[in-house]
């Protein structure tokens, strides 16, 4: 065997085995992203069985590898805006829900405080025109009457503490946006 049939030989050796590299590199990045594990340069050469070397150097691989980083970055960023969205709506829901329950109470307790401020007055016109011998009736009447303000009073506490709620519930929620709004921004740094 001649000089320059020997280096034609050890070329398509070289040839074969970059051939066969590549073609075990193409797998780790596609065993890689079946399993959703994460793409780094030397995950894809272990996995390859390639030196890390390789990867950088020959021109395929290292074509081979930015392509499936940039894939899998491009989906992982998809990931984090679907993530993201998801998150939002849920939160853009809760507060709006929170917003109408406000409102709601708001609404019961001034329609609470004006039947009060009615039978208040009612109660002082029956003080003023009830002649002397109808005191027995007027008398059940008030008790009737502060039987209602008690409820009113109850109800009206009530709608208080809901209220409350729902403000909590919203603080917490903004709270919350802005925390993952937070999340986001760091992981779109790195």
């Amino acid at each position: 065997m001649s000089a320059a049939d020997s280096t034609a030989a050890a070329i398509a050796a070289r040839r074969r085995q970059t051939s066969a590299k590549l073609t075990q590199l193409e797998k780790a990045i596609s065993q890689l992203r079946r399993e959703r594990g994460r793409l780094t340069v030397r995950a894809l050469a272990k996995r390859a069985g390639v030196s890390a070397t390789f990867c950088y150097e020959n021109p395929n691989a290292r074509d081979l590898v930015q392509a499936a980083l940039t894939d899998a970055r491009k989906r992982r960023d998809q990931g984090v805006q679907q993530e993201h969205e998801r998150i939002e709506a849920s939160w853009r829901e809760r507060a709006l829900n929170a917003e109408e329950a406000l409102t709601r109470t708001q609404e019961t307790v001034f329609t609470q405080r004006k039947q009060i401020g009615d039978l208040m007055g009612q109660l002082r016109d029956a003080k003023q025109t009830a002649p002397t011998d109808s005191a027995p009736a007027l008398r059940t009447e008030n008790a009737s009457l502060k039987r209602r303000l008690d409820q009113m009073t109850q109800e009206h506490r009530s709608l208080q503490e809901r209220l409350e709620g729902a403000r909590s519930n919203l603080r917490f929620a903004e709270k919350r946006i802005a925390d993952l709004e937070v999340q986001l921004l760091e992981r779109d740094q790195t």
